[in-house]
This record gives C-alpha cells, sequence and structure tokens, in this order.
C-alpha cells in the first residue's frame, strides 16, 4: 500500500512533472549517442572532441522566485530538476540526463581533532565567493593535536529520504541509492587550511619534516576513509554522468575485473589536484607532496589530474609517480602546447576556459574564438574534451551559453 504525503499534494504535483520531463529527456536519442561519444572519449578512442558547460555554478540560472515547494528538502530537488532540464533543453551541448534520480548515502565525520573555522565575504550582489580560513596549526609542534578522523553512515536515514521521494514520484523516475561516487582525493587543500599558506611555502625550507608528518598523516586520513567507505559497502560506480574534476565518467574501462557487484576503490575514478602547491618548484613539489597524493590515487582505477592550476611543469613527474591518470585539466594559466605535447593521445586534454571573458554584463566573444582557436591547434593531436567551469554570473543572458556552444561545435565540425 502507497503512503499519501497529503500536505505534500502541491509539491507532489510540481516534483511529478518535473520528473516526467527527467525522463522524456533521459529517453532522447541524442542522449544514448552522447554516452556512447563520451565513453569512446574517457577509452581514448575519440569519435569526436565534447563540449560541456557547467550551469550549477551560475547564481541566477534557476532562481527561487520558480520554485513552488516550501519544504526545503523538497525545494532542493525541485531546484536541481529545473536545473538539468533547463540545461538540457537551452544549452545545446553534450549533457546527458539519466532515467533515475540518484541517492548517495548519509555519511558524517569527525574533524582533525582542530576545528577549521571560515570567514566568507559578500560581493556587490549578495553573495559568497570568497572566504579565508582560520588555520589551527601555527607551529611543528601544533602537529601533536591533530588525531585520526572517524565516520559514520546513517543507513536509516537515507533509505526513509529515498522511500519518501519513491512514493513522490518513483513510478516515474525510479529513485536509486548509488553509494558514494564523487571521491576528491585532494591532500594539499586541507594541508593549506591545516597550517596557511606562509607555512604551506616556508617549511618545506625550514621545517621538511614536519610537511612530511603533515602530508603522511593527511594520506593516512584519505586511505583510512576510502578503505572505509570500501569495507561498509558505501560506494558507488562512478563510470557514469557522475562529476570527478571532468563532465563525467563513462567508460568500459570501470569496473575492473572480478567486479561482482559491489564497487571496490579500484573500481572507481577518483579526482586528484594540488591547487595550493602551484608556488613550489617542480621538483619542491615531487619530494613533499607528490608521493603522499600517489600513494592514494594508487587506490583507484583511474584517475581525474588537476583543477585551476597550471601542470605542465610537473605533468611529466606526475605521470611517472600516477601512472593511470586517464584525464588532465588544461587550465587558463596552462601552457598549452607545452601540455598538448605531453599529453599527446596518451591521456584526455581536458580544456577550462577562463572564465572571466564569458562572465558579467556582455561576453567577450573576440577572446573566446582566439581562446577556443589556439585551443584546438595546440589540441590538434590530442584527445579533447571543453569544460566550461566557474562562471558565476551571465546577468541572466542564458541565451550566451548556447552561442558558446555552438562556436566551439562550428570549430570542430
Amino acid at each position: 500500500m502507497v503512503t499519501v504525503f497529503p500536505e505534500l499534494q502541491t509539491e507532489r504535483d510540481v516534483l511529478r512533472r518535473l520528473a516526467g520531463r527527467l525522463m522524456e529527456l533521459a529517453h532522447l536519442p541524442e542522449m544514448a549517442t552522447r554516452q556512447r561519444q563520451w565513453t569512446a572519449l574517457k577509452d581514448l578512442r575519440p569519435e569526436r572532441p565534447m563540449v560541456f558547460f557547467e550551469t550549477t555554478s551560475l547564481e541566477d540560472y534557476v532562481v527561487d522566485e520558480e520554485l513552488h515547494c516550501q519544504d526545503p528538502a523538497l525545494r532542493g530537488v525541485e531546484k536541481f530538476m529545473r536545473w538539468q532540464i533547463r540545461h538540457a533543453e537551452e544549452v545545446g551541448d553534450d549533457i546527458v540526463i539519466e532515467p533515475c534520480w540518484k541517492i548517495p548515502w548519509q555519511v558524517s565525520g569527525t574533524n582533525y581533532g582542530v576545528e577549521i573555522q571560515s570567514t566568507h565575504a559578500q560581493d556587490s550582489a549578495g553573495q559568497q565567493h570568497g572566504y579565508s580560513f582560520t588555520h589551527p596549526i601555527h607551529t611543528p609542534d601544533d602537529l601533536q593535536r591533530l588525531t585520526p578522523r572517524t565516520w559514520t553512515v546513517d543507513r536509516e536515514a537515507t533509505r526513509r529520504w529515498a522511500a519518501r521521494l519513491d512514493e513522490l514520484f518513483g513510478d516515474i523516475l525510479p529513485v536509486v541509492i548509488t553509494g558514494i561516487g564523487f571521491v576528491h582525493s585532494a591532500l594539499t587543500q586541507d594541508a593549506y587550511k591545516l597550517i596557511g599558506n606562509d607555512n604551506l611555502l616556508m617549511w618545506p625550507y625550514d621545517e621538511p619534516e614536519a610537511i612530511h608528518r603533515l602530508m603522511a598523516y593527511l594520506r593516512e586520513d584519505r586511505k583510512a576513509y576510502f578503505t572505509w567507505l570500501q569495507q561498509e559497502e558505501l560506494l558507488g560506480l562512478n563510470n557514469d554522468w557522475t562529476f570527478h574534476g571532468s563532465a563525467c565518467g563513462y567508460t568500459t574501462d570501470l569496473p575492473q575485473a572480478g567486479y561482482a557487484g559491489t564497487p571496490r576503490l579500484r573500481d572507481l575514478w577518483s579526482w586528484m589536484e594540488s591547487q595550493e602547491t602551484t608556488m613550489h618548484s617542480p621538483e619542491m613539489f615531487s619530494e613533499f607532496f607528490l608521493p603522499y597524493m600517489a600513494e592514494v590515487a594508487g587506490l583507484f582505477g583511474l584517475i581525474y589530474y588537476g583543477c585551476c592550476e597550471p601542470v605542465h611543469d610537473r605533468f611529466a613527474m606526475v605521470r611517472e609517480a600516477i601512472p593511470h591518470v586517464r584525464g588532465v585539466s588544461v587550465s587558463p594559466w596552462c601552457d598549452k602546447p607545452q601540455i598538448a605535447e605531453l599529453l599527446g593521445k596518451r591521456h584526455i586534454f581536458s580544456r577550462k576556459p577562463n572564465p572571466s571573458p564569458m562572465s558579467g554584463a556582455t561576453p567577450d566573444w573576440e577572446a573566446l574564438e582566439q581562446d577556443l582557436d589556439a585551443t584546438l591547434d595546440a589540441a590538434k593531436d590530442c584527445h579533447l574534451e571543453f569544460i566550461y567551469r566557474d562562471v558565476y554570473r551571465i546577468n541572466g543572458d542564458r541565451p550566451r551559453l548556447r552561442k558558446w556552444v555552438e562556436l566551439v561545435r562550428s570549430r570542430i565540425g
């Protein structure tokens, strides 16, 4: 017998209509075509360059005035549904809408034994993008304050949430508990949060053993967390539309041989990056940070490497330490010809265009065209994807997104 939530009747109608539209989109022929083409690219046998414009960061892509649900949790579901539908209908890129609503396990954990507090700054539009941290570790002696983290999972709360959504729209859009598929393995982000930029720069000179102690601690923390997820059978395969630093993880190379239905770490992608060490020389990066990162990366089947940092001056070292790197972020600060030569056809050239020309009141189309042409020239012998990220404000001008996609398609054929 199906339980009815009378107080949610209006919200139920709203979510069911949106779920129906998502299912219609998921079954469009182009979704299957895109999935095949993404898979070909991630398998290093691309049919064509792939294109994705990440709209989740846009402040005004779906505004609160459009939402009907009053329950905060259901309001979040509604907003994400509307985002997916709008993106699929308007942008014209290679987004894939999958025919289900995915839910991860609800996992929580303790802190490092010290509090990392953040202070956010509000901009002129009332949004909070900039922030700073307290950096609780000030001296090498403070490292003894760090304690091992522990984690718990609330399976019942996860199942209750899944059941609630299933009763609302599961007969239209299946609700599935898929496990933890987003696996961000970065270590230096938390190293920065714990000790601050000054210590991150100076300790390799003044206190090298302290840096090694910190990185060893973070390495063991990540290994413990990921191993716990595996032991508790909380992992979810991410060889689908799951974000891992790039647009998706479609590939036939995962899960690996021996997979019997319960995901293991080696069946997953993981995202590894080190934006905080760009001011360290490649040699210093290789000595103090990369070995610890590589040990964590070794737990997984495939790695997407990089974010906003330039990687051209150290990728040869990264590849030697992490040979199963498949995709590499080519940020606006990366030397495109140099990294293209290093990547060749062994990796994916994952281009992240500069967000500035697309942001604000008026796009700079000349700059966008120049960047596109420079990218295509540099990456002409590479496996290429365009992942436009970190655009926050477009002044309500959504058509510019499709115009950029059409510009890219006009160049790549």
